[in-house]
């Protein structure tokens, strides 16, 4: 028998002091809870209760095992419930793998906003521009550009970011400025190290055309491809909400802008679960409802 269905019908039987009315209490038959009892006798080899016609009493032994079958069941019940609060009310740490790029714009006044809306959640925010495993880093969800592999992993949908080449005046100023996707073939075009596309670019919408740049710099870490633009070192297909103040300020220069620039969804990912925590759900549901689109 389990033995904490046994320690529950033990714990009913000396608080009724009575076979049969402990089973009415718990929706059993009499024979089921002498059962219980027995069993639980066996497995200790001790007898917990002396019988009686009328009533029954414990043990010396019986005594002991009775409080620390109180305590037990106290404490499951204790974790029962905890788990259950945890569920209905955001509450705990959220471990959350997140790209570079979004560090200094949306995502961390989003989470902010977050925290001081579920003051008892706690948000641990690493930035990678690595593809993590959530599982293996122990991470709750990840927030992540691109179409994305078929990963076995859940995917809601945050926002688009629009894509522009650009690049700095100076660059521009000694190997001039491209006025046709075929032109940048004889520039320097700098990437973004994360997939083995990196140097193919996509201009368009539903039928992409895609272009072959080459150069000699890549970076898997997006802020440093913005400094190393800025630094003249040739042309980059920039994030439009990172570029946005370098090129309202003359530090960048958009490009063929003729041509539609790609955009590349962002997603928030987490392993498929469905005992969901609240904490988890609750940030889902605050990021695609704010998330500026």
């Amino acid at each position: 028998m389990d033995l904490l269905n046994s320690m529950t019908v033990f714990v009913r039987v000396v608080a009724c002091e009575n076979f049969t009315t402990a089973a009415d209490q718990l929706g059993i038959s009499t024979t089921m809870v002498s059962n219980h009892i027995r069993g639980l006798e066996t497995r200790l080899g001790a007898k917990l209760l002396h019988r009686t016609t009328r009533r029954q009493s414990l043990t010396d032994i019986g005594r002991a095992y009775y409080e620390q079958c109180v305590d037990i069941l106290s404490r499951i019940e204790l974790a029962e419930t905890s788990a259950r609060e945890q569920r209905a009310n955001p509450k705990g740490l959220l471990r959350i793998s997140a790209v570079v790029s979004l560090s200094a714009h949306t995502l961390v006044p989003l989470i902010a906003q977050y925290i001081e809306t579920y003051p008892e959640v706690e948000v641990e925010l690493i930035f990678s521009d690595e593809v993590v495993n959530l599982i293996e880093g122990g991470f709750d969800a990840g927030i992540r550009y691109g179409d994305l592999p078929d990963s076995g992993l859940v995917a809601r949908e945050l926002g688009r970011t629009r894509l522009v080449p650009c690049a700095a005046p100076a660059y521009l100023d000694s190997h001039g400025v491209p006025e046709s996707l075929a032109d940048l073939q004889g520039h320097t075009c700098l990437a973004f190290h994360n997939t083995v596309a990196q140097w193919q670019w996509k201009f368009g919408g539903g039928d992409p055309t895609c272009v072959a740049t080459k150069g000699r710099f890549s970076t898997n870490n997006m802020p440093a491809l913005r400094t190393a633009t800025l630094a003249g070192l040739g042309i980059a297909m920039l994030p439009r909400d990172l570029a946005d103040a370098d090129i309202r300020e003359g530090r960048l220069i958009p490009l063929l802008e003729a041509f539609g620039a790609p955009d590349r969804p962002l997603h928030i990912v987490y392993m498929q679960d469905r005992l969901m925590t609240r904490k988890l759900s609750s940030l889902i549901d605050f990021l695609v409802a704010h998330f500026p689109k």
